[in-house]
Protein backbone atom coordinates (compact mmCIF):
# COMPACT_ATOMS: atom_id res chain seq x y z
CA UNK A 1 0.00 0.00 0.00
CA UNK A 2 1.34 3.33 -1.04
CA UNK A 3 1.45 6.34 1.65
CA UNK A 4 -1.74 7.82 -0.59
CA UNK A 5 -4.12 4.25 -0.27
CA UNK A 6 -3.10 3.80 3.42
CA UNK A 7 -4.06 7.07 4.57
CA UNK A 8 -7.24 7.25 2.73
CA UNK A 9 -8.04 10.80 3.56
CA UNK A 10 -9.38 13.85 1.73
CA UNK A 11 -8.39 16.72 3.74
CA UNK A 12 -10.54 19.03 1.69
CA UNK A 13 -13.53 20.79 2.92
CA UNK A 14 -17.29 19.04 1.64
CA UNK A 15 -17.88 21.30 -1.81
CA UNK A 16 -14.43 21.85 -2.34
CA UNK A 17 -11.95 20.97 -5.07
CA UNK A 18 -8.20 20.60 -3.64
CA UNK A 19 -5.73 22.17 -6.26
CA UNK A 20 -2.68 20.41 -4.86
CA UNK A 21 -4.29 17.11 -5.57
CA UNK A 22 -7.30 16.99 -8.29
CA UNK A 23 -5.34 16.64 -11.49
CA UNK A 24 -6.33 17.53 -14.92
CA UNK A 25 -7.72 14.33 -16.20
CA UNK A 26 -9.96 14.39 -13.56
CA UNK A 27 -11.36 17.89 -13.41
CA UNK A 28 -11.72 17.00 -17.77
CA UNK A 29 -13.51 13.69 -16.63
CA UNK A 30 -16.04 15.74 -14.41
CA UNK A 31 -16.80 18.83 -16.87
CA UNK A 32 -17.56 16.30 -19.49
CA UNK A 33 -20.29 14.38 -17.95
CA UNK A 34 -21.07 16.57 -14.99
CA UNK A 35 -21.81 20.28 -14.21
CA UNK A 36 -21.45 22.03 -10.67
CA UNK A 37 -24.12 21.52 -8.36
CA UNK A 38 -27.31 23.07 -8.40
CA UNK A 39 -30.85 23.16 -6.11
CA UNK A 40 -33.38 20.64 -7.43
CA UNK A 41 -30.61 18.03 -9.07
CA UNK A 42 -29.25 14.87 -8.55
CA UNK A 43 -26.18 15.17 -6.94
CA UNK A 44 -22.77 13.27 -6.39
CA UNK A 45 -19.91 13.49 -4.65
CA UNK A 46 -16.72 13.34 -6.34
CA UNK A 47 -13.64 11.09 -4.08
CA UNK A 48 -10.63 9.50 -5.06
CA UNK A 49 -10.91 5.57 -5.94
CA UNK A 50 -9.24 4.12 -3.39
CA UNK A 51 -11.38 6.30 -0.85
CA UNK A 52 -14.74 5.00 -2.41
CA UNK A 53 -15.51 2.61 0.27
CA UNK A 54 -14.83 4.42 3.29
CA UNK A 55 -16.63 7.81 1.83
CA UNK A 56 -19.66 5.81 1.60
CA UNK A 57 -19.57 4.06 5.15
CA UNK A 58 -19.15 7.68 6.45
CA UNK A 59 -21.87 9.41 3.78
CA UNK A 60 -24.18 6.54 4.65
CA UNK A 61 -23.34 7.17 8.45
CA UNK A 62 -24.32 11.08 7.55
CA UNK A 63 -27.56 10.32 5.60
CA UNK A 64 -27.09 11.42 2.63
CA UNK A 65 -25.94 8.39 0.63
CA UNK A 66 -28.40 7.60 -1.91
CA UNK A 67 -28.65 3.81 -2.91
CA UNK A 68 -30.96 4.66 -5.81
CA UNK A 69 -28.51 5.72 -7.88
CA UNK A 70 -25.16 3.99 -9.32
CA UNK A 71 -21.84 5.03 -8.58
CA UNK A 72 -20.12 6.18 -11.71
CA UNK A 73 -16.50 6.38 -12.75
CA UNK A 74 -15.06 10.00 -12.95
CA UNK A 75 -12.07 8.76 -15.54
CA UNK A 76 -9.55 11.08 -17.20
CA UNK A 77 -7.70 11.61 -20.01
CA UNK A 78 -6.28 8.07 -21.13
CA UNK A 79 -2.48 9.54 -20.54
CA UNK A 80 -3.73 11.01 -17.37
CA UNK A 81 -3.44 9.51 -14.27
CA UNK A 82 -5.90 6.63 -13.89
CA UNK A 83 -6.27 6.50 -10.34
CA UNK A 84 -8.84 9.39 -11.10
CA UNK A 85 -11.99 9.48 -8.97
CA UNK A 86 -15.32 7.90 -8.83
CA UNK A 87 -19.03 9.51 -8.19
CA UNK A 88 -20.75 8.47 -5.15
CA UNK A 89 -24.44 9.75 -5.59
CA UNK A 90 -25.76 12.02 -3.05
CA UNK A 91 -29.31 13.33 -1.99
CA UNK A 92 -27.12 16.62 -0.36
CA UNK A 93 -24.13 18.24 -0.30
CA UNK A 94 -22.35 16.43 2.88
CA UNK A 95 -21.41 18.63 5.13
CA UNK A 96 -18.94 15.50 7.76
CA UNK A 97 -17.17 13.89 5.16
CA UNK A 98 -14.34 14.87 3.01
CA UNK A 99 -15.15 15.21 -0.37
CA UNK A 100 -12.84 16.58 -3.85
CA UNK A 101 -16.44 18.17 -5.47
CA UNK A 102 -19.91 18.19 -5.36
CA UNK A 103 -21.38 18.23 -8.70
CA UNK A 104 -24.86 17.78 -10.95
CA UNK A 105 -24.98 14.44 -12.69
CA UNK A 106 -26.39 14.78 -15.91
CA UNK A 107 -27.11 11.29 -16.60
CA UNK A 108 -27.88 9.41 -13.11
CA UNK A 109 -27.78 5.68 -13.78
CA UNK A 110 -30.49 3.68 -11.71
CA UNK A 111 -28.97 0.92 -9.25
CA UNK A 112 -29.65 -2.44 -10.39
CA UNK A 113 -29.92 -4.11 -7.04
CA UNK A 114 -31.08 -7.33 -8.64
CA UNK A 115 -28.63 -9.67 -9.51
CA UNK A 116 -30.61 -12.14 -11.49
CA UNK A 117 -32.94 -9.53 -13.39
CA UNK A 118 -29.39 -8.31 -14.71
CA UNK A 119 -28.44 -12.03 -15.27
CA UNK A 120 -31.19 -12.54 -17.51
CA UNK A 121 -30.45 -9.60 -19.27
CA UNK A 122 -27.48 -11.41 -20.52
CA UNK A 123 -29.69 -14.21 -21.65
CA UNK A 124 -29.71 -16.72 -18.84
CA UNK A 125 -32.39 -18.87 -18.97
CA UNK A 126 -35.49 -19.42 -16.27
CA UNK A 127 -33.30 -22.66 -14.78
CA UNK A 128 -29.88 -20.71 -15.18
CA UNK A 129 -30.87 -18.36 -12.64
CA UNK A 130 -32.06 -20.99 -9.93
CA UNK A 131 -28.27 -20.95 -9.54
CA UNK A 132 -27.94 -17.36 -8.87
CA UNK A 133 -25.93 -17.00 -5.41
CA UNK A 134 -28.34 -15.46 -2.84
CA UNK A 135 -25.57 -13.13 -1.19
CA UNK A 136 -22.04 -12.11 -1.34
CA UNK A 137 -19.62 -9.60 0.64
CA UNK A 138 -17.84 -6.82 -0.61
CA UNK A 139 -14.46 -6.15 1.23
CA UNK A 140 -13.54 -2.97 -0.13
CA UNK A 141 -13.04 -3.10 -3.63
CA UNK A 142 -13.24 -6.96 -3.92
CA UNK A 143 -16.38 -8.79 -3.84
CA UNK A 144 -16.43 -12.18 -2.62
CA UNK A 145 -19.25 -15.09 -3.43
CA UNK A 146 -19.37 -18.39 -3.19
CA UNK A 147 -20.30 -19.82 -6.63
CA UNK A 148 -23.42 -22.49 -6.72
CA UNK A 149 -22.85 -25.80 -8.05
CA UNK A 150 -24.76 -25.77 -11.48
CA UNK A 151 -23.79 -22.12 -12.30
CA UNK A 152 -23.45 -22.12 -15.97
CA UNK A 153 -20.73 -18.99 -16.53
CA UNK A 154 -18.72 -18.00 -14.10
CA UNK A 155 -17.40 -15.01 -16.01
CA UNK A 156 -20.70 -13.65 -16.64
CA UNK A 157 -21.79 -14.01 -12.39
CA UNK A 158 -18.38 -12.00 -11.96
CA UNK A 159 -19.61 -9.38 -14.86
CA UNK A 160 -23.14 -8.69 -13.26
CA UNK A 161 -21.34 -8.08 -10.12
CA UNK A 162 -18.90 -5.51 -10.74
CA UNK A 163 -21.52 -4.24 -12.41
CA UNK A 164 -23.86 -4.10 -9.79
CA UNK A 165 -21.73 -2.84 -7.48
CA UNK A 166 -19.50 -0.24 -9.22
CA UNK A 167 -17.25 0.72 -6.85
CA UNK A 168 -16.26 -2.51 -6.97
CA UNK A 169 -12.64 -3.24 -8.72
CA UNK A 170 -12.65 -7.52 -8.71
CA UNK A 171 -14.45 -10.72 -7.83
CA UNK A 172 -13.33 -13.29 -5.97
CA UNK A 173 -14.76 -16.94 -5.96
CA UNK A 174 -14.90 -18.29 -2.12
CA UNK A 175 -14.00 -21.62 -1.54
CA UNK A 176 -13.69 -21.91 2.06
CA UNK A 177 -10.18 -21.89 4.25
CA UNK A 178 -7.47 -24.43 4.11
CA UNK A 179 -7.25 -26.86 6.08
CA UNK A 180 -4.33 -28.59 5.55
CA UNK A 181 -0.51 -28.23 6.45
CA UNK A 182 0.92 -24.63 6.92
CA UNK A 183 -2.00 -23.26 4.75
CA UNK A 184 -4.80 -24.93 7.31
CA UNK A 185 -2.70 -23.20 10.37
CA UNK A 186 -2.31 -20.13 8.88
CA UNK A 187 -5.91 -20.09 7.86
CA UNK A 188 -5.29 -19.67 4.34
CA UNK A 189 -8.64 -18.34 2.04
CA UNK A 190 -9.01 -20.71 -1.58
CA UNK A 191 -9.93 -18.27 -3.88
CA UNK A 192 -10.34 -18.16 -7.51
CA UNK A 193 -10.24 -14.70 -9.77
CA UNK A 194 -13.63 -14.45 -11.63
CA UNK A 195 -13.70 -10.72 -12.89
CA UNK A 196 -11.60 -7.93 -12.90
CA UNK A 197 -8.44 -6.79 -11.66
CA UNK A 198 -5.72 -9.53 -10.88
CA UNK A 199 -4.69 -7.36 -7.98
CA UNK A 200 -7.10 -7.77 -5.33
CA UNK A 201 -5.17 -5.77 -2.23
CA UNK A 202 -7.93 -3.37 -0.62
CA UNK A 203 -8.73 -1.40 2.02
CA UNK A 204 -11.99 -1.99 3.88
CA UNK A 205 -13.29 -0.54 5.93
CA UNK A 206 -16.00 -0.83 9.24
CA UNK A 207 -17.69 1.52 11.74
CA UNK A 208 -14.27 3.40 11.41
CA UNK A 209 -11.61 0.85 11.46
CA UNK A 210 -9.98 0.31 8.07
CA UNK A 211 -8.38 -2.95 7.37
CA UNK A 212 -5.63 -3.24 4.47
CA UNK A 213 -5.70 -7.05 3.05
CA UNK A 214 -5.77 -8.94 0.27
CA UNK A 215 -8.41 -11.10 0.23
CA UNK A 216 -6.85 -14.14 -1.91
CA UNK A 217 -4.24 -14.54 0.61
CA UNK A 218 -5.79 -13.44 4.03
CA UNK A 219 -8.60 -14.58 5.82
CA UNK A 220 -11.72 -11.88 6.46
CA UNK A 221 -15.17 -12.53 7.62
CA UNK A 222 -17.87 -10.18 6.57
CA UNK A 223 -19.94 -12.24 9.03
CA UNK A 224 -17.73 -11.41 12.11
CA UNK A 225 -18.49 -7.34 11.65
CA UNK A 226 -20.63 -7.27 14.71
CA UNK A 227 -18.34 -8.65 17.28
CA UNK A 228 -15.59 -6.79 16.02
CA UNK A 229 -17.45 -3.32 16.43
CA UNK A 230 -18.58 -4.74 19.79
CA UNK A 231 -14.92 -5.46 21.16
CA UNK A 232 -14.11 -1.78 20.03
CA UNK A 233 -17.00 -0.82 22.40
CA UNK A 234 -15.34 -2.99 24.85
CA UNK A 235 -12.28 -1.71 24.92
CA UNK A 236 -10.92 1.68 27.03
CA UNK A 237 -7.97 3.36 27.38
CA UNK A 238 -6.97 1.90 30.98
CA UNK A 239 -7.02 -1.77 29.37
CA UNK A 240 -4.13 -4.01 28.41
CA UNK A 241 -5.62 -6.98 26.05
CA UNK A 242 -4.27 -9.49 24.70
CA UNK A 243 -5.30 -11.26 21.58
CA UNK A 244 -4.09 -14.74 20.81
CA UNK A 245 -5.10 -14.98 17.01
CA UNK A 246 -4.49 -11.32 15.77
CA UNK A 247 -4.89 -12.14 11.88
CA UNK A 248 -4.93 -8.78 10.61
CA UNK A 249 -6.16 -6.95 13.66
CA UNK A 250 -9.65 -7.93 13.75
CA UNK A 251 -10.47 -7.29 17.09
CA UNK A 252 -6.60 -5.83 18.00
CA UNK A 253 -7.73 -2.41 16.04
CA UNK A 254 -11.05 -1.07 17.22
CA UNK A 255 -9.99 -1.78 20.67
CA UNK A 256 -6.82 0.24 20.37
CA UNK A 257 -8.45 2.42 18.51
CA UNK A 258 -10.80 2.72 21.52
CA UNK A 259 -7.58 3.48 23.45
CA UNK A 260 -6.69 -0.21 24.88
CA UNK A 261 -2.91 -0.98 25.33
CA UNK A 262 -3.06 -4.45 22.73
CA UNK A 263 0.07 -7.12 22.79
CA UNK A 264 -0.94 -9.05 19.87
CA UNK A 265 0.38 -12.25 18.33
CA UNK A 266 0.10 -13.53 14.90
CA UNK A 267 1.68 -16.71 13.03
CA UNK A 268 0.71 -16.01 9.56
CA UNK A 269 3.79 -13.88 8.20
CA UNK A 270 1.57 -12.15 5.36
CA UNK A 271 -1.43 -11.46 8.03
CA UNK A 272 1.58 -10.54 10.67
CA UNK A 273 2.89 -7.75 8.04
CA UNK A 274 -0.97 -6.01 7.37
CA UNK A 275 -1.45 -6.21 11.00
CA UNK A 276 1.79 -3.90 11.33
CA UNK A 277 0.26 -1.71 8.55
CA UNK A 278 -3.12 -1.64 10.10
CA UNK A 279 -1.91 -0.18 13.04
CA UNK A 280 -0.24 2.61 11.32
CA UNK A 281 -2.95 2.78 9.02
CA UNK A 282 -5.34 3.26 12.00
CA UNK A 283 -3.27 5.56 13.46
CA UNK A 284 -2.85 3.23 16.34
CA UNK A 285 1.01 1.48 16.77
CA UNK A 286 2.18 3.51 19.64
CA UNK A 287 -0.97 0.97 21.71
CA UNK A 288 -0.38 -2.11 19.67
CA UNK A 289 2.36 -4.68 20.44
CA UNK A 290 2.70 -7.11 17.68
CA UNK A 291 4.86 -10.02 17.70
CA UNK A 292 5.26 -12.84 15.22
CA UNK A 293 5.00 -15.77 17.28
CA UNK A 294 3.04 -18.72 18.70
CA UNK A 295 0.73 -16.90 21.57
CA UNK A 296 1.30 -19.84 23.80
CA UNK A 297 5.20 -18.39 23.94
CA UNK A 298 4.18 -14.86 25.33
CA UNK A 299 1.40 -15.60 27.65
CA UNK A 300 3.41 -16.23 30.83
CA UNK A 301 4.90 -12.67 30.46
CA UNK A 302 2.00 -10.83 30.38
CA UNK A 303 -0.51 -9.92 32.94
CA UNK A 304 -3.51 -8.79 30.50
CA UNK A 305 -7.22 -7.35 31.51
CA UNK A 306 -8.76 -9.00 28.88
CA UNK A 307 -7.61 -11.94 26.51
CA UNK A 308 -9.38 -12.33 22.99
CA UNK A 309 -9.52 -15.79 21.41
CA UNK A 310 -10.87 -15.20 18.58
CA UNK A 311 -9.86 -18.59 16.61
CA UNK A 312 -11.70 -21.98 16.60
CA UNK A 313 -9.35 -24.38 15.00
CA UNK A 314 -9.11 -25.98 11.45
CA UNK A 315 -11.50 -29.10 10.51
CA UNK A 316 -10.09 -32.02 7.99
CA UNK A 317 -14.08 -31.73 5.94
CA UNK A 318 -14.74 -35.31 7.45
CA UNK A 319 -17.72 -36.51 8.67
CA UNK A 320 -17.66 -37.01 12.34
CA UNK A 321 -20.97 -37.08 13.25
CA UNK A 322 -22.04 -39.75 10.25
CA UNK A 323 -23.22 -42.42 12.64
CA UNK A 324 -24.15 -40.19 15.42
CA UNK A 325 -20.76 -38.94 16.45
CA UNK A 326 -20.41 -35.66 18.64
CA UNK A 327 -23.21 -33.79 18.43
CA UNK A 328 -25.27 -36.99 18.34
CA UNK A 329 -27.30 -35.27 15.31
CA UNK A 330 -25.24 -36.62 12.71
CA UNK A 331 -24.17 -32.84 11.14
CA UNK A 332 -21.22 -33.47 8.98
CA UNK A 333 -18.98 -30.89 10.20
CA UNK A 334 -15.89 -32.64 10.77
CA UNK A 335 -12.89 -33.06 13.40
CA UNK A 336 -11.29 -29.65 14.74
CA UNK A 337 -8.09 -29.23 15.91
CA UNK A 338 -5.96 -26.62 17.21
CA UNK A 339 -9.28 -25.47 18.96
CA UNK A 340 -9.29 -22.23 21.17
CA UNK A 341 -10.22 -24.45 24.19
CA UNK A 342 -6.47 -26.15 23.92
CA UNK A 343 -5.12 -22.69 24.61
CA UNK A 344 -7.10 -21.65 27.85
CA UNK A 345 -4.62 -22.66 29.60
CA UNK A 346 -2.49 -20.24 28.36
CA UNK A 347 -4.78 -17.71 28.37
CA UNK A 348 -5.74 -17.45 32.22
CA UNK A 349 -1.89 -17.61 32.85
CA UNK A 350 -1.73 -13.83 31.12
CA UNK A 351 -5.05 -13.09 32.56
CA UNK A 352 -4.85 -10.54 35.89
CA UNK A 353 -7.56 -12.03 38.72
CA UNK A 354 -11.16 -10.08 37.80
CA UNK A 355 -9.76 -10.49 34.40
CA UNK A 356 -11.91 -11.45 31.17
CA UNK A 357 -11.72 -13.62 28.45
CA UNK A 358 -13.46 -13.49 24.77
CA UNK A 359 -13.63 -17.62 24.19
CA UNK A 360 -14.77 -18.69 21.03
CA UNK A 361 -15.90 -21.67 19.19
CA UNK A 362 -17.68 -23.39 16.77
CA UNK A 363 -20.18 -25.50 18.51
CA UNK A 364 -22.79 -28.13 17.10
CA UNK A 365 -26.07 -26.74 17.85
CA UNK A 366 -27.34 -29.70 19.50
CA UNK A 367 -24.67 -29.05 22.29
CA UNK A 368 -24.89 -24.92 22.69
CA UNK A 369 -24.20 -24.12 25.39
CA UNK A 370 -23.07 -26.92 26.86
CA UNK A 371 -19.77 -27.32 25.22
CA UNK A 372 -18.04 -23.81 25.25
CA UNK A 373 -19.17 -23.61 29.14
CA UNK A 374 -18.09 -27.38 30.08
CA UNK A 375 -14.37 -26.29 28.69
CA UNK A 376 -14.45 -22.87 30.34
CA UNK A 377 -15.39 -24.73 33.81
CA UNK A 378 -12.75 -27.16 33.35
CA UNK A 379 -9.99 -24.36 32.76
CA UNK A 380 -10.92 -22.30 35.88
CA UNK A 381 -10.85 -26.09 37.56
CA UNK A 382 -7.55 -26.51 36.27
CA UNK A 383 -6.10 -22.83 37.14
CA UNK A 384 -8.02 -22.93 40.58
CA UNK A 385 -9.65 -19.37 39.97
CA UNK A 386 -13.79 -19.29 39.94
CA UNK A 387 -15.70 -18.74 37.04
CA UNK A 388 -18.08 -16.22 36.24
CA UNK A 389 -20.26 -16.01 32.54
CA UNK A 390 -20.87 -12.44 31.60
CA UNK A 391 -22.24 -13.47 28.49
CA UNK A 392 -23.53 -15.59 25.88
CA UNK A 393 -23.18 -14.72 22.15
CA UNK A 394 -24.12 -16.23 18.10
CA UNK A 395 -21.76 -14.79 16.33
CA UNK A 396 -23.01 -16.48 12.93
CA UNK A 397 -23.49 -19.59 11.41
CA UNK A 398 -19.88 -21.14 10.59
CA UNK A 399 -21.44 -24.63 9.10
CA UNK A 400 -24.89 -26.92 8.50
CA UNK A 401 -25.47 -27.43 12.14
CA UNK A 402 -22.57 -25.88 13.64
CA UNK A 403 -22.54 -21.91 15.10
CA UNK A 404 -19.87 -19.53 15.43
CA UNK A 405 -20.76 -18.69 19.58
CA UNK A 406 -18.06 -16.28 21.69
CA UNK A 407 -18.83 -16.33 25.82
CA UNK A 408 -17.29 -13.74 27.74
CA UNK A 409 -15.94 -14.83 30.83
CA UNK A 410 -14.47 -13.61 34.16
CA UNK A 411 -11.70 -15.68 36.10
CA UNK A 412 -10.85 -14.08 40.01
Amino acid sequence: MTDEDATGEDATPAGETDPTTADDGLERSVDEVLEPAVADAPLAAIVRKQRAETAIESLRAEGVYDDSRRVREARGRPDANPADGVALPVTEPPTETAVLEVVKQLEPEPRRTDLEDLLADRGWSDAALESVPGSWAVIGSVILVTVPEGCPDEAELGAALLELHGEADSVLADEGIANDGAAGTYREPRTRLLAGDEDTETIHTEHGTRYGLDPATVMFSPGNQAERARMGELGSADEHVFDMFAGIGYFTLPMARAGARVTATEINPTAFRYLLENAVLNDVADRVDAYMTDCRDLADELEADRVVMGYYGSADGADETAKGGEDGEGTAHGTRTDEAHDFLDDALAALSPGGVVHYHEATPEARLWERPLERLEAAADAADRTLEILEKRRVKSHSAGVAHVVVDARFE
